[in-house]
């Protein structure tokens, strides 16, 4: 078990003895509210493990290594940006297929321009969310704006982690 797992059931047994000494009524409450996020959660976690694990299996590791790899310069920082521009879906299903990648072979330039990239331009929740609440023109301004970003970072990244690996 890694530290960060540890630290967060050691908080979630602490929270529940708080909450139970407070109020036993409060901590059943607590404990429904856990069982259903587990059953609207799972199934996506479910997914996108398989979806990392099948792209593990289908996808080359030397093709990753080759387009995306550590040194792939600014040619994996481009796929790495665009790549997360276009993919879809949360927090839940992301993280999974990225770390997915690392384990591949990305290198930490593009696996930050992926990130980078996902949060700023992330096309499901440009199209769905910004530009009908704040309108085309602040979009695309705020794009434009931000767009150099996730290659920025991406190329920072590198440098900073060639700097410390050697």
């Amino acid at each position: 078990m890694d530290t960060s797992t540890a630290v967060m059931m050691a908080a979630a047994v602490i929270m529940f003895i708080a909450v139970y000494a407070k109020s036993p009524a409060a901590a059943h409450q607590g404990l429904n509210a856990t069982g259903s996020l587990l059953l609207e959660i799972t199934p996506r976690m479910i997914a996108a493990f398989t979806l990392a694990g099948l792209f593990q299996a289908v996808v080359p590791q030397e093709l990753i290594v080759r387009w995306m790899g550590h040194g792939s310069g600014w040619r994996g920082l481009l796929i790495g940006m665009s790549l997360g521009g276009i993919t879809p879906g949360g927090p839940m299903t992301h993280f999974p297929v990225i770390a997915s990648l690392y384990k591949m072979g990305v290198g930490i330039g593009p696996m930050v321009a992926y990130l980078s990239a996902w949060s700023l331009f992330g096309l499901q929740r440009v199209i769905m969310w910004e530009i009908p609440f704040l309108g085309p023109k602040i979009v695309a301004i705020r794009v434009a704006v931000s767009f150099f970003f996730p290659f920025l970072a991406g190329w920072l990244c590198e440098i900073i982690w060639n700097k410390l690996s050697v």
